[in-house]
């Protein structure tokens, strides 16, 4: 009973600091759409989202007041530069690295205080603070992973785009322009930076680089060389963005079938590193007596170690075997 209300407040509580990341992640974007209108760079798109007022509940006001003004204090006591906040601009979250450490914080402690609540246990209480925190940044490199697998699978479609609008007689930031404005995030909100950089006073090689810093695509990176190269040679470019773009698709199409034919080894990779836990769990809700052996003696506590340890090893070996690049 107390393990299934540990976890039913810690998802909730999950839930809740992802309902005020999207929040001010819609925050953000309204930020961003006025700027973009008053630049001229929008063209007076959308301006009915523009007329919406949003009304915000008190108690979340104050929360992210906490946490912004938490996350500064934390990056004045910081004399290097923050990984985190690269990481928030490949995730596209409005946030600063050290808001989000914040927020990891708090959720680590929360974690805790269940986990002591629970269990009564203070070496427990840490080792949930130490999984609430690192849960939370596995979930921020899957989203950034995810996020970036996506960038990849709609570049083809946006190369075919830019391509017949240079034929139709757009110049290339016209293209991008378009691009912005028609396609769907994240491969929009991405062209959207980079026109806004360019529009700010940035070179467009400087632009790119950004660009691919935060996609970190080996696809997009053949896209800026190609194009920095024709602008500095000369070329149809129209033309070599369809080369590049059959090259992507031929690429993506040939990861879907590895993905497939080694999909078998990734299930046995998962299936066999969450069998012992989800094992263990039942067998320590079930039977508490036959695995409190486990937890008390000094035996069992090696046990436990080694057999993290080993579990560890084989799933990283698992997934090495089966991730094939393409």
């Amino acid at each position: 009973m107390r393990i299934a209300l540990a976890l039913t407040v810690t998802l909730l509580t999950f839930a809740l600091l992802m309902m005020l990341i999207r929040i001010k992640m819609r925050q953000h974007k309204d930020l961003v759409n006025r700027m973009e209108y008053f630049s001229g760079t929008a063209v007076r798109l959308r301006q009915q989202e523009l007329r919406g007022v949003r009304t915000a509940v008190v108690a979340k006001d104050r929360f992210r007041e906490f946490v912004r003004r938490a996350g500064l204090f934390v990056q004045r006591l910081q004399h290097r530069g923050n990984s985190m906040d690269f990481k928030m601009q490949q995730a596209d979250w409005p946030l600063l690295g050290s808001e989000f450490e914040v927020m990891l914080a708090i959720f680590g402690a929360i974690c805790a205080v269940i986990a002591l609540a629970a269990t009564l246990e203070p070496l427990m209480a840490l080792l949930a603070f130490a999984g609430g925190v690192l849960a939370g940044l596995l979930f921020l490199n899957i989203y950034i992973k995810r996020r970036q697998k996506a960038f990849t699978t709609q570049l083809g479609d946006m190369l075919t785009m830019v391509a017949n609008a240079l034929r139709a007689g757009f110049s290339f930031m016209q293209a991008f322009e378009l691009i912005a404005r028609e396609m769907d995030a994240p491969i929009g909100r991405e062209v959207q930076k980079v026109v806004n950089e360019v529009n700010l006073g940035a070179t467009l090689e400087t632009a790119f680089e950004n660009m691919q810093k935060r996609v970190d695509s080996p696809d997009f990176e053949l896209v800026v060389t190609a194009v920095l190269i024709q602008r500095q040679v000369g070329g149809n470019l129209a033309q070599i963005l369809d080369t590049i773009s059959e090259t992507i698709q031929e690429r993506i199409r040939m990861r879907r079938e590895v993905m497939a034919l080694t999909a078998q080894g990734r299930m046995s990779g998962i299936v066999l590193g969450i069998l012992p836990i989800a094992l263990g769990a039942f067998l320590a809700t079930v039977s508490p007596e036959y695995m409190r052996p486990l937890f008390e003696e000094p035996m069992g506590r090696m046990a436990i170690v080694i057999a993290i340890i080993m579990e560890i090893i084989g799933f990283v070996v698992i997934r090495k075997i089966v991730d094939i690049k393409v």
